[in-house]
């Protein structure tokens, strides 16, 4: 079989991560197989948020407005005492980011999964084989051999987006690095049988110290509780329901709502020493675990594969050498860990164990509670406002900028430097897949820049600056 590319990509783990990789790789031209061992997607919810930049993402696949219909605009989250004193404020706006988005969303995964999987039949390149679990790999100058419960399976790269048991991760080795946090919660998902209009939109960090908990605002008529599992209660994953209900009693009770699940789950903080070894690499869970506190467990996942899809893409085909993809997790993994230990102090915040470091060093007082700002790091070796998404404003005929751009990259300049810029250069950052987009609407962002144009990666983080028309020329050596 060496030699033979029957695929240039495998994907393990047909999730979220896995399916939205599927998506970025089939559009920039690379076929795909996708392995899952499972037959069908888990039909309960599991994550339930997503951010403006991971909008982003599943607007440039195609699939955002399949998606909105789903989701519901969270207005942000609220840490309170046990008297119900706030603590602190972590309020979203209620406009769009420049992103294009709002900040933050609340989101069904199992109609999220129905629309990612059925966006793959839009790509024929794309092939599904589910209820196939990969045993061993084995890598060679030419590519990878998947053994499965199918037979064997070919492909030029292998990425592991299975999960926090990841088997790739394992096979890579390396093993994790623990940032400290290992707590045992039960996770409630309650479907509404009457409104309970006073449980709020708000998600709520319940900070008690004798049994911390969160409340979520789901989709329609969904809720979700979050419930600290005390040492020696209920020693496998689940819970008896009486006691399951006499935990949550404080909010709601059998004749509100029905329980669709209850499980325990440990919450962890973690992140792989290795994502890659020459054609095998892993994303999402595989490569970080994080309590869920920030909302940001899938939503990193996401992150990870827009950074993975473009980078691989062009190693594959030549335009790019290998070691671009030693910069995916030296980018990643930094961004990653950074909201990783931000969650981990909110976790210390909520069980009370470490509440001045979550507060900053602030604490209540008469002017109110703390004010919690959304963090926004820039990726590993860049300092902002390199390494950063740019924004997506409506351009001057209607379009948002990421329509416009496609999966390139894209320079971004004033319309007066566009027309100073010679065709020389214009003919060559076309050679290289560049987009050009001069737009009255990049001004002003420009203008904050000190800057004449911007040129941006396709996963639409800012990548260099030029200062006038002739510095564009420049934008050739950084890509």
């Amino acid at each position: 079989m060496p030699g033979e590319r029957a695929h240039d990509a495998a994907i393990i783990g047909f999730g979220p991560v896995g399916a939205t990789l599927a998506h970025l790789l089939a559009q920039q031209g690379l076929s795909v197989l996708l392995l899952d061992r499972e037959e069908a997607a888990y039909h309960l919810p599991r994550a339930v948020h997503v951010d403006d930049e991971v909008m982003r993402v599943f607007q440039g696949i195609g699939l955002a407005e399949a998606i909105l219909p789903d989701t519901h605009v969270s207005p942000g989250m609220r840490f309170v005492d046990p008297d119900g004193r706030l603590l602190m404020d972590w309020s979203r706006p209620a406009a769009l980011t420049p992103q294009g988005w709002h900040a933050s969303y609340r989101f069904h995964q199992p109609a999220l999964e129905r629309v990612l999987r059925e966006g793959l039949t839009r790509h024929p390149a794309v092939t599904t084989e589910t209820a196939t679990e990969v045993t061993a790999v084995a890598q060679d100058a030419d590519g990878v051999t998947l053994s499965t419960t199918r037979g064997p399976r070919r492909a030029a790269w292998v990425i592991g987006c299975d999960g926090a048991r990841s088997f790739l991760r394992g096979v890579i080795g390396g093993g994790m690095e623990d940032l400290g946090f290992d707590e045992r919660w039960l996770v409630v998902d309650l479907i509404l049988k009457r409104p309970r209009p006073d449980l709020g939109d708000h998600s709520i960090q319940f900070c008690n110290p004798a049994r911390p908990a969160t409340y979520v605002r789901g989709v329609g008529d969904r809720r979700r509780f979050e419930i600290t599992v005390h040492p020696g209660e209920a020693p496998g994953d689940r819970m008896p329901e009486a006691e399951v209900w006499r935990l949550l009693a404080t909010w709601i009770t059998p004749e509100d709502a029905e329980l669709e699940r209850a499980a325990i789950y440990t919450f962890r903080s973690a992140v792989a020493r290795r994502w890659r070894d020459g054609r095998l690499l892993i994303a999402g869970d595989a490569a970080h675990l994080t309590p869920p506190f920030m909302g940001q467990g899938m939503c990193a996942g996401i992150r990870d594969v827009a950074n993975l899809a473009w980078k691989l893409a062009r190693v594959h085909r030549g335009s790019a050498p290998e070691a671009l993809l030693d910069s995916y997790q030296a980018e990643r993994a930094p961004h990653a860990r950074t909201y990783i230990e931000t969650a981990v102090r909110l976790g210390g915040l909520i069980n009370t164990r470490a509440k001045e470091a979550a507060l900053g060093g602030g604490a209540p007082g008469d002017d109110g509670p703390v004010r919690m700002r959304s963090i926004a790091p820039a990726l590993g070796g860049f300092t902002a406002p390199f390494g950063r998404p740019v924004p997506q404003p409506a351009l001057a005929d209607g379009m948002r900028l990421d329509d416009r751009i496609g999966p390139r990259f894209a320079v971004l300049l004033r319309p007066d430097v566009a027309a100073a810029l010679d065709a020389a250069t214009m003919d060559r950052l076309a050679a290289r897949g560049a987009v050009l987009v001069a737009d009255p609407a990049l001004d002003p962002w420009l203008g904050e820049l000190g800057a004449a144009a911007a040129l941006v990666r396709p996963d639409r983080q800012l990548l260099a600056l030029a200062a006038d028309a002739a510095g564009i020329a420049g934008f050739l050596d950084r890509f």
